[in-house]
């Protein structure tokens, strides 16, 4: 089974409640999916025809919010981040997680175990200036990190042009803002796109950050519009999804977007979307209670 992984940063699962924008916004495609639920707190647990939601815990028994670093580390790594370093990091990760992701990124694993494996994000010209100086410094996110201790190809904007990429914001239409000569694309377009590419690997994983940008910034018109794209993004690589061939998992690192009246973090929940095959759902959902649980799950559903 070919597994297309989508990580969504800083997206929690809050109360059904006025003031969360999961719940102020309408969002046709999630909630499709979930037998007409928002993506709350409420619906945690469901299973239907194509598609279950499980609360995963972000804390992971660490005192403080959840953070970037060590949220994203946990679910790339499989081991609790947070308790390696006795407290939650923000931002990129340190000396110690990045020996951490070197030793046990999901990449490295995945390709020594013999699956193919592939980073869809597209980067920006002056990264690949600072690549050729080895990514030097703690300022690269864990999915960087991965993908080049991982020893897998970046992508720049001619592979985007030429549909073996999507940039990070789903539509380049921040790449457009910036002056770059790149073509502004649909979410569906986006999604098309997605499932063509992964196709081609066994694991495939795109990131998508605004999200979490949005909820720093407490901005409830661009919260409406990230919700608007990842909804469209979503519900297209759902209805294109061949269940036969392909699981879909989108995960999130620490809760955020769904609690406007703070620029901080939360500790709430964070979801695991799965679409695709019951009886992987099934199996998975027995086995998951936080985010170092989700590389076990990325092996058993590769497995199957």
């Amino acid at each position: 089974m070919r597994l297309l992984f989508i990580f969504v940063d800083g997206i929690g699962l809050g109360p059904n409640e006025p003031g969360n924008p999961f719940t102020d916004n309408k969002t046709p495609g999630i909630s499709s999916l979930l037998n007409g639920l928002d993506l709350t707190i409420e619906a945690a647990g469901f299973t239907g025809k194509d598609a279950s939601l499980i609360d995963l815990d972000a804390v992971m028994g660490v005192n403080g919010l959840p953070q970037s670093a060590t949220g994203q580390a946990s679910i790339f790594t499989g081991h609790n981040a947070p308790a390696h370093l006795g407290y939650h990091l923000n931002g990129f990760p340190d000396e110690r997680l990045r020996k951490l992701l070197s030793d046990k990124g999901i990449f490295l694993q995945l390709k020594k175990r013999g699956y193919k494996v592939n980073f869809a994000n597209a980067y920006r010209p002056a990264f690949f200036e600072m690549l050729k100086r080895g990514l030097p410094g703690n300022s690269y996110s864990c999915s960087t990190l991965i993908t080049y201790y991982g020893g897998l190809p970046f992508y720049g904007l001619q592979d985007l042009k030429e549909g073996r990429a999507l940039y990070m914001d789903i539509t380049s239409e921040t790449l457009c803002r910036m002056g770059f000569d790149v073509p502004l694309i649909t979410p569906e377009q986006g999604a098309s796109h997605l499932l063509e590419i992964s196709k081609d690997y066994d694991f495939c994983l795109f990131e998508y950050f605004l999200s979490d940008l949005a909820g720093h910034l407490a901005d409830r018109d661009e919260a409406k519009r990230v919700l608007s794209d990842l909804d469209r993004f979503i519900s297209t690589i759902s209805s294109g999804l061949d269940q036969s061939e392909t699981f879909l998992m989108l995960a999130s690192d620490h809760g955020n977007l769904e609690f406007l009246s703070s620029r901080e973090h939360t500790a709430n929940p964070v979801p695991l979307l799965m679409v695709g095959s019951s009886k992987i759902r099934d199996t998975v959902a027995l086995t998951m209670k936080d985010l170092t649980d989700i590389l076990a799950a990325v092996n058993m559903i590769l497995e199957s």
